[in-house]
């Protein structure tokens, strides 16, 4: 387990930003840090820092919230495992109908038919955390149309693009970890 370099710290920051803004202070100040083993980010307190020197990095598996991963080709992906934070440091966030929540943990986007709420001025393009109508976070995505848009849009435009889903504990159990 490896501190970030900078191209990794930049890419895993700009990526965390386009969710939570200028709330990333947040998960940088305290007693908490990033840090990289075999390709995957984590996001784990100093002290488990510490305690794990003493697990050699073959039979380290996993320390603290796993955050995403790196491609072979240098892109992060966030993974569903980071949604306890971006739910807590959301700056934009969409709620769901209820009839929209199992189409949408089964990997679909969110159609505008779908739409319970949505924060207001919503950019285009922007990270955001979608809930339930009951305020529970079922996933994060990316807005395909600005707030002001939405209004004029037909009931089976999409309105947020499918990033994450808590479906993906069970359809991607094998991987995932």
């Amino acid at each position: 387990m490896r501190p970030l370099t900078e191209d990794e710290s930049r890419a895993v920051f700009e990526k965390l930003a386009n969710y939570i803004g200028k709330n990333l202070v947040h998960l940088i100040d305290g007693p908490y840090c990033f840090r990289l083993q075999k390709d995957r980010v984590f996001y784990v307190s100093e002290d488990s820092m510490r305690l794990s020197i003493s697990v050699a990095r073959p039979n380290l598996v996993s320390l603290g919230t796993c955050f995403g991963k790196f491609s072979k080709s240098g892109k992060f992906k966030l993974h569903i495992t980071s949604l306890d934070y971006l739910a807590k440091y959301a700056k934009y966030k969409v709620w769901i109908k209820p009839n929209g929540e199992m189409p949408f943990l089964y990997g679909n986007h969110v159609l505008k038919a779908h739409l319970g709420r949505i924060t207001e001025d919503t950019p285009e393009h922007q990270g955001v955390v979608v809930y339930s109508m009951s305020d529970m976070p079922l996933g994060f995505g990316v807005t395909a149309r600005a707030t002001v848009d939405t209004r004029k849009l037909d009931p089976t435009s999409i309105l947020v693009f499918h990033q994450a889903d808590v479906g993906e504990y069970l359809r991607d159990e094998e991987t995932l970890f």
